[in-house]
């Protein structure tokens, strides 16, 4: 019988299925964090019950860490609270910890990855919605609740109802200027925030096989973005060249035995998808971001569309968020000053992401009123960033080069945008306040953040390189 690659992983991890009821779905990798973890581990002492395979979970501290001073005691009482409580209870039930000062710390999502951690076929959860981001591996990786983390550590399983399939394709080859996230904000802008609502993402066609790995795994990212549970790519030689040689990947014989394995995960060609989307990579230009959601999205040179063009339903909503972002309906955003830019977060923290705007902004000054700060996604990029000389060429530029943590993706730590100031952001959510109280967000690409940079208001990347 033939199969989707969502199928073949998920029905080689069921333990039980029982028509009516979910499925018992086996978890190969636990990754935690300070932030959903905490609960979780005071419901195992509750009940007086062991981690089941605490071989299996991997920690770090990422969200409530500073980015700055590292070496310090963390100011802001309750994210020195919650990454104690990490550390504290990583030791008590013997949980591997990367934490503040460990050369492997840094953003779950990267580090996982970086380290061969993330592996084509396995199952993967963690307390965090982006853990879509590891399906860029052929794996199925999503995000889950503290009471499932609970469920998790104590069995290493979890109760899953079965996702429908939709493949989403991208073909042809992107222009000048066009990254992986301009691929992504266009998908979710077409479909919405909720077009892949209760299906598991497929991505495919030649545009996505021609991204590297940094470049899929943003895309995996922001897959939970458009509603979907997660989203993978099947595993190539892009991918078995990226894990070969990586810390926790395999070695060996066992590495011949792996990569045989994996070499057999992908969708068969006569395979049925519940919904198949087609899009065209000519036709995605440098995105932007306007409201509130991810799918209030747009190409750099559009306008805003109208109140008037959305669904009755929505139109209220829609002119709230454009009022909590000080626009309008029908205005370009082309040459609207900006305050801040971000580049960071779990979807853009990476070395290709840091190696790209180095070129650019090499030799060029940012604006006078624009703060600018750029944050690795692990310990180990910031230290490759340094030894490439890549923090030399941010510091001239006026850029500050941060150390690794979540920063300003979220209003979680010390890294908050203020009240009514307009970010350039590189992360994946733009909600009302998510960068801080009343911070407007705007999401792009690291080569788009970093122009705006450069110019101080938002600016058509592709005019400039």
């Amino acid at each position: 019988m033939s199969k989707t690659l969502v199928e073949k992983i998920w029905d080689a991890h069921v333990v039980k299925s029982q028509e009516g009821f979910p499925d018992i779905l086996y978890i190969d990798t636990h990754l935690i964090h300070e932030v959903t973890s905490p609960q979780a581990f005071d419901g195992l002492k509750k009940r007086g019950i062991p981690l089941f395979r605490p071989e299996q979970t991997v920690a770090t501290a990422d969200h409530n860490v500073p980015t700055l001073d590292q070496h310090l005691p963390i100011k802001e009482e309750l994210s020195r609270y919650q990454v104690d409580m990490l550390t504290k209870n990583c030791e008590e039930f013997g949980v591997e910890l990367y934490g503040l000062g460990h050369p492997f710390q840094g953003i779950v999502h990267v580090i996982g990855p970086q380290l061969g951690i993330t592996l084509p076929g396995k199952t993967m959860v963690c307390g965090d919605s982006h853990t879509s981001t590891h399906g860029a591996f052929g794996a199925i990786a999503f995000g889950i609740g503290t009471s499932q983390v609970e469920q998790v550590f104590a069995t290493q399983c979890l109760l899953q109802e079965k996702p429908k399939t939709m493949k989403i394709e991208v073909n042809g080859e992107l222009a000048a200027g066009v990254r992986a996230k301009d691929i992504i904000l266009h998908i979710i802008s077409k479909i919405s925030a909720a077009g892949g609502t209760g299906y598991f993402v497929e991505y495919a066609g030649s545009a996505i096989r021609a991204l590297s790995m940094e470049g899929r795994m943003t895309i995996c990212n922001m897959s939970i973005e458009m509603g979907a549970r997660g989203g993978l790519i099947a595993p190539d030689q892009t991918t078995f060249d990226f894990i070969e040689g990586r810390e926790f990947a395999p070695k060996g014989e066992d590495w011949d035995k792996h990569l045989a394995y994996w070499k057999t995960l992908y969708s068969d060609e006569d395979a049925e998808f519940d919904k198949v989307l087609t899009f065209d990579a000519a036709d995605i230009k440098p995105m932007i971001t306007y409201g509130t959601n991810p799918g209030m999205g747009m190409a750099v040179d559009e306008k805003i569309p109208s109140v008037a063009s959305q669904p009755e339903s929505e139109q209220d909503s829609y002119k709230r968020a454009l009022e909590y972002m000080g626009l309008e309906d029908n205005q370009s955003v082309l040459n609207h000053p900006i305050d801040y830019v971000f580049i960071g977060s779990c979807t853009n923290s990476r070395m290709e992401d840091l190696r790209d705007v180095a070129r650019f902004v090499k030799g060029k000054k940012k604006a006078d009123d624009v703060h600018v700060f750029i944050v690795p996604g692990s310990k180990q990029v910031e230290i490759q960033a340094r030894k490439e000389g890549l923090d030399k060429v941010f510091e001239e530029a006026g850029f500050q080069l941060r150390q690794s943590g979540c920063s300003a993706c979220l209003g979680m730590n010390e890294d908050k945008i203020p009240a009514g100031k307009y970010c350039v952001s590189t992360s994946n959510r733009n909600f009302e306040g998510r960068q801080g109280p009343n911070a407007r967000t705007m999401l792009a690409s690291p080569l788009t953040a970093a122009a705006a940079a450069i110019a101080g208001e938002i600016v058509d990347v592709r005019e400039l390189i």
